[in-house]
């Protein structure tokens, strides 16, 4: 026979397996952080563009493409990896507008993971008619006619909204059923 503490203790143990959510670094890599950040504002052009990962790259697999508002590739150099950090400097002044940085690297498991963001840049002191970006600048491996991932990416950072609202279902209708199985017993 079944106590109530027990019946208790196996319902909070039921409802924290099935809401714990998966970490993206258990397979998959994923974007840490990044420099320009995410949405990021800027009133001067970066040279450069960083990216920080949950693991480490391998420079082989590791492209990083910035494009303009029209999707056309900016010149950049090679990816540099350094552990979990991939750079690319930007070879030629950015001129005000929005840019998108798009990014494919592959995880320790050999899964492709990829994503981008955008980022603006609004310096007062810029000139307005800067270089156009050219094709030159695309990453080994990268190709050159495939204009940027979208700006909604791939994203490896937990379970489905899906998943956790039907594991928190669950958890619910257990914890009712022990909390009903506990008033029968008490009842009788």
């Amino acid at each position: 026979m079944r106590t109530p503490a027990a019946v208790a203790a196996l319902a909070a143990a039921l409802t924290a397996l099935l809401l714990a959510p998966a970490t993206p670094a258990a397979a998959h890599n994923a974007l840490q952080s990044a420099t320009p950040a995410p949405d990021a504002r800027l009133t001067a052009a970066p040279t450069t563009v960083t990216l920080r990962f949950l693991q480490r790259l391998n420079p082989e697999f590791t492209t990083i493409v910035l494009s303009d508002a029209d999707r056309r590739k900016v010149p950049t150099g090679t990816p540099a990896v350094d552990g979990t950090a991939g750079t690319v400097s930007v070879d030629q002044p950015l001129a005000d507008g929005a840019y998108t940085v798009a990014y494919r690297v592959v995880s320790a498991d050999g899964h492709p993971v990829q994503g981008s963001y955008r980022f603006t840049v609004a310096d007062p002191a810029a000139p307005t008619g800067a270089a156009g970006p050219t094709d030159a600048g695309t990453p080994p491996g990268a190709d050159a006619s495939a204009g940027p991932v979208s700006a909604a990416g791939e994203s490896d950072d937990g379970p489905p909204v899906a998943l956790v609202a039907g594991g928190a279902v669950v958890a619910l209708a257990v914890a009712g059923a022990a909390a009903s199985l506990l008033r029968r017993r008490r009842a009788s």
